[in-house]
């Protein structure tokens, strides 16, 4: 079976290579921005050297940095390691600012009511301040795996299989069934992203979901 004239078993297999490529990195990104965003907010001179340094990271070009990782990691320039890291740095770039910014939105009141209560710091981080930020980190959170997708197919040009391929074969052989078929899987795949961090989001804040 085929689609535009591209196998639907080779779309499925570079669409699952797709989703790797971009997903893990998403989780991994998130895991190291979370402690770093609260470290900015709990020393507030780490606030602009934490923010403004994993930013700038975002503006290293992304078929350099697909290149130049291999002379740091010691890999083979395919290696999808390459890519992973990659995608990690810049999901760190783009999350790092906004989990700082979710938990300094947090009511003061509210902190204040939960110290009031006996919640240490690391009990009102996890009990109070990350559960009242997760509408605004989930909302970074669905930019960042947009942008994860899209930066993923660059990676095609230094032959790391994933949707992407799609593109530089479709180029190759100077047929539009091929990009067609590649920009059809980025934005389903985007769409799926956002259709599951929107329904974890809703999981971990019932409490939003009820008031309103």
């Amino acid at each position: 079976m085929s689609l535009l004239g591209v196998d639907l078993a080779t779309v499925l297999e570079l669409g699952q290579d797709h989703l790797l490529l971009a997903g893990v990195p998403l989780l991994v990104g998130l895991a190291l921005a979370i402690p770093l965003g609260w470290l900015a907010t709990r020393r507030g001179w780490l606030y602009p050297p934490l923010v403004a340094g994993t930013g700038l990271l975002y503006t290293i070009p992304s078929l350099a940095l697909f290149i130049l990782l291999p002379g740091f990691l010691g890999t083979r320039i395919l290696d999808p390691v390459n890519v992973l890291v990659a995608m990690t740095v810049y999901t760190l770039a783009l999350l790092t600012r906004t989990v700082a910014d979710a938990l300094l939105s947090v009511p003061g009141h509210v902190r204040q009511a939960a110290t009031a209560m006996g919640y240490g710091p690391a009990r009102r981080f996890l009990a109070v301040d990350l559960p009242l930020a997760v509408p605004v980190i989930s909302a970074g959170l669905r930019v960042a795996a947009v942008s994860n997708v899209s930066i993923v197919s660059v990676a095609a040009l230094v032959g790391v299989s994933q949707l992407g391929s799609l593109f530089t074969d479709g180029f190759n052989r100077n047929a539009m069934g091929p990009i067609v078929v590649g920009v059809i899987g980025c934005v389903v795949l985007a769409v799926l992203f956002d259709l599951v961090i929107l329904l974890v989001t809703r999981l971990l804040t019932p409490w939003k979901v009820s008031a309103s």
